[in-house]
This record gives structure tokens, sequence and C-alpha cells, in this order.
């Protein structure tokens, strides 16, 4: 089927379709992520801008109803019953708790002497218990005091609580020193306002609407500690914003959610600034839902409209691509020698065309060309035989050089350590001993510099014939290095076989003749190999000990180690 030709990439009809598909899909993929991100910043910043407006309203509306409460104790503090009567009269209690009517944020106002010791309250609760230790009285003998929000201590087990919550009472206390005409402590004026008159001043600047898109009120304290919701006391803190200054963030909370987040501090001018911060935030999904519904509207959007390209794409590279298809089966054909190639109509496309005429004139010129091919070939293969030879001999000879003294004609070095080697292995496995003699030409510096590097060398030659002439078909001579010569004598029995064949060559070369210089001596160590050998090199060592212990006693003679 045609369509079976998208899933082969390979031909050209596959990829020209894929191509058009795939820039097609990017393309429109690309503008709906263009677009998603845009949108996903106008949208954070709108809910962002929102939560922080509401945010400020209710930090400010606490603000004042903070100064308010503070106002009306000092208010009540300019009463003259409080200025100039007896604290613990009995119409003080009427006057407090006619006060406490008025303002239902109050769950206690009462009076204290100087000491603590409370004269009269509403409701006479606490009247006659000393509160000195408690804080508000602490700080209120000497300045109005505002203090932070805590459980109830003294009124929890005196007051009701409330039906419908789950939360114990929390206070928020506010206190102020009450002054005789002299300036003198006459008590303290207290009062304890309920927490959740603070809750519900926050919570009334969420709209519905705000709630339904999942909008949470919290009160955190100075350090970060959340104070409103109860629930979220004990298991979250205020994350640490990253600009304190923004007007909102993307923060993750402790519950490992990211939250669009705003929050403003409470700045409420009184005469303790509690450092509260009112926080809105809402879960960054809700927030961004209408993005990622338009995203995916998006992505479908572009799925679609790519299947489209893709088609009109498929049906383009079908038109274009099928006198190539016949074409790349008429060369086809001619590779494997089949029928008569079927070469397509005259295209349309001009370069199609031109190609069809071409690839037939080139089938004819290359059928012509492939006898004459055949000839050149096995021709080659003829020269290739007979490089081939010559190469392996040209080898042959480079590894013979590899392995001769180019002065002497002699083994060199190189082959005298693999040959080393091979005595050693054949030591360890059969036993069969060897001899190693080390000798060196006496006085050799002196023939360089008296009579000239090609005089010494031709005394090295001529030591390498001698050499040769005097040893065994069986024994291995090399030139060791410079005017040092090594003999390797195999299959040797015992140390006086091996003096002897040293012997020999010492005193054929005392007797030789050597051209310009005349006559020359050699110094020799001998040494043969020991089965407690535990390498090659030991038995050459000790020749190369013995070689120098015999030119130290004089020259010209061996010495065996």
């Amino acid at each position: 089927m045609p369509w079976l030709s998208l899933f082969h990439p390979s031909s050209f009809r596959g990829r020209l379709t894929l191509w058009f598909g795939g820039l097609s899909l990017a393309m429109l993929l690309g503008v709906g992520l263009y677009l998603g991100q845009l949108a996903t910043r106008e949208l954070a910043d709108a809910g962002g801008q929102t939560l922080q407006i509401s945010a400020r309203s209710a930090a400010d509306l606490l603000a004042t109803n903070l100064r308010e409460r503070e106002k009306e104790i000092h208010r009540m503090r300019e009463l003259a019953l409080l200025q100039q009567g007896p604290l613990g009269a009995p119409q003080l209690r009427g006057l407090l708790e006619q006060r406490q009517r008025d303002n239902n944020e109050y769950a206690w106002i009462g009076v204290t002497d100087s000491q603590g010791l409370v004269l009269q309250s509403t409701g006479g609760l606490l009247v006659g218990q000393q509160v000195a230790q408690r804080p508000w009285f602490q700080a209120a003998r000497t300045a109005p005091f505002i203090g932070d929000v805590h459980e109830a201590v003294l009124l929890s087990r005196l007051l009701a609580p409330d039906a419908a919550s789950k939360e114990p009472l929390r206070f928020i206390d506010f206190a102020v020193p009450l002054l005789d005409g002299q300036g003198r402590l006459r008590g303290v004026l207290g009062a304890h306002a309920h927490w959740n008159w603070v809750t519900r001043t926050v919570e009334s600047v969420v709209t519905q609407g705000a709630a339904q898109r999942q909008v949470q009120v919290l009160i955190a304290d100075r350090a970060g500690a959340i104070l409103y919701p109860f629930q979220l006391m004990n298991t979250a803190r205020l994350p640490q914003a990253a600009n304190p200054a923004a007007a909102y963030e993307v923060l993750r909370w402790e519950d490992g959610a990211d939250y669009l987040t705003s929050m403003v501090e409470v700045r409420a001018q009184t005469s303790s600034e509690l450092g509260w911060r009112v926080i809105l935030r809402q879960p960054l999904e809700t927030a961004l839902e209408p993005v990622y519904t338009l995203r995916r509207q998006l992505l479908l959007f572009g799925l679609l409209t790519a299947l489209v390209f893709t088609f009109i794409a498929y049906r383009f590279a079908a038109r274009i691509s099928r006198p190539i298809e016949q074409l790349a089966r008429a060369v086809r054909q001619i590779e494997l020698r089949g029928a008569t190639p079927a070469y397509p109509a005259p295209a349309q496309i001009r370069e199609i065309d031109q190609l069809n005429r071409s690839i037939q004139s080139m089938t004819g010129s290359l059928l012509g060309h492939e006898h004459e091919l055949e000839s050149l070939n096995a021709s080659l293969e003829q020269q290739v035989r007979e490089r081939t030879e010559a190469l392996s001999l040209a080898n042959q000879e480079l590894e013979r050089l590899a392995t001769i003294d180019a002065l002497t004609g002699l083994n060199n070095r190189r082959r005298f350590d693999s040959k080393l080697l091979e005595s050693q292995q054949l030591l360890k496995r059969s036993g069969r001993g060897f001899g190693l003699i080390l000798l060196d030409a006496d006085h050799f510096k002196q023939i360089n510099d008296n009579h000239g590097h090609q005089a010494g060398d031709e005394v090295l030659r001529q030591l390498g014939r001698l050499l040769g002439q005097c040893t065994r078909i069986t024994d291995f001579v090399a030139r060791y290095g410079g005017e040092e010569f090594v003999v390797l004598l195999p299959d040797l029995h015992n140390e006086a076989e091996g003096l002897a064949a040293a012997e020999k060559i010492r005193q054929a070369v005392a007797d030789a003749s050597f051209p310009v210089v005349g006559h020359i001596t050699v110094s020799m160590g001998l040494s043969c190999s020991r089965i407690t050998d535990a390498a090659a090199t030991e038995v050459l060592e000790r020749a190369d000990k013995a070689l120098y212990t015999a030119k130290q006693l004089g020259r010209n003679r061996v010495v065996t180690l």
C-alpha cells in the first residue's frame, strides 16, 4: 500500500512526507508553546496581583482594627472612675461589662492593682486572683502593651468554649498602666480580645469566588511560624521568599506543592508592632488551570493540523517521487543483469526528465566499458601477484638486515638477545647448558686515535672474520657493541671446554696481523650457564664481570666466573 512508505523513512517519498509533516507539527507546537508561556506569565501576573491586592486589603483592615482596639483601651483609661475612684468599686464592673457588650471582640476586661491582684472584671472572672506573672501585666506596668496571640491560661476553664470550633481559646492582650495624679502606678487595665476576631477580619477579604479558586488565607508571626489556620500551626512554616519586595512569588511550601503566594506585613503603627504577616496563597495548578486547558486545545489543534499537512505532503511527495522510484528500479535491474529496464515516461519536471535521459545514455556507455574493465582487471591481478612476490622477498631481506651488524656482517645485539633468551628457555626445559664469551679489543681507543676510525673499522671487520673462523658452526657469534663481541657456545658440557674455545680465539687474534695496525690483543670473560639462574641476563652479567677482571689483570687473557 502507498501509505506503507511513510514507515520507511529511507525512501524519498517517506522522508519528504516526514519532513513536511514534522516541520508543520514543530511550527504549530512552537507557536502553541510560545502562546502558552505568554499566557502563563500573564495569568500568573494577574493572579499574583489579585492576591497581593487582597492581602494588602486584609493587612490594612487588620492594622486598622488593632489601632482601634488600642485606642479603645486608652479611652477607657481616661474614665474618671479609673483615674480617681477606687479600682475595686462595684460600679466599675458594670462599666467594664458595658464596654464588653459594645465590643464583642473582648473575651475579658479587668483591672488589677499595682501588685497584680485582679480587683474587678467582666463577669467577675479571675477577681481576687494574682496575675503578676502574666506578660501583659508586667509589660503594662511601664507602658501600653499589645501582646502576640497565645492560648488561654487562666480563663480556659472559666469561659465556655466555642462549640462550632475544635480550636483552643486563644487571645490577644491589650493593657495600659493606670496612673494617679502624681504619675504613680495605681494598677493595670487589661483586655483579652478573641483571636477569632482577627481571623474573621482577615477572612472577610476572601470572596466566594476566591474560595472556589482555592485561595487560602494565612497569618504568620515575625519568625515565620503559622498562627492561622490552626491546622497548619505545627505542620508548616512560611517559606523563605527570594525577593521579599515582590508583590507575589511562586513558592514551594513544606507539603511539597508550589503555590502562587503574596505576603503583606501588618503595620498597625501601635505601641507594639507584632510583626504579623498576612499571606494569601493559591495552588499553582489551580491558578494556571486555564493555561493548561489552552495548551491542551492548542496541542489537539496542532496534531489535527499536522495530520492534514502530512496528508497533503504525502500526495505532493508521491507525485514528485514516482518517476524517481521508477528510475531506481530500472537502475536496480541493470545492476542485477535482469530484464530490460523499464524507464519512466517523460516527466513534467525538467530535472527528472534530464536525469532519465542521462541514465539511459550512461547505461549504454557502462555496458560498453564493462568488457574493457574485465580485461584491465585481469592485468591488474597479474601485476598484484608479481608485486606481492617482490614485496615478500624485500620483507625477507629487511628482516635479515634487521638482525645483521652492518660493519662486520655478524649478528647484531638484537639477534643476540633473542638467541640468549632461547638458550635460557632450552636450559630450563631440557637442562642443556651453554657458555658465553664476552671479548673486547684491547686499547681500541688508541687505534682510533693513532690510525683513524677507518683503520678501527677495518680491525673490527677482520676481528669478526677471525671469530667466525675460530668457532664451531653451531656457535653463535655477534657484535655486542663498539669493540665488544660475544660468542654463545651451545651444548657446553663443562667450563674447561669453554676455556679451550676462548683460548683458541685469543691466540688466533694475537697471532693475526691487522692492516695498518699490526698486532692487537683481546680480553675475554667466560661464564657458563647455571640451572639456578633466574634470568638469562645473569650469565651475561657474570661474563661482563669476568671481562672487567681480565682487563684489570693486564689484558690479553681469559677470565672465567
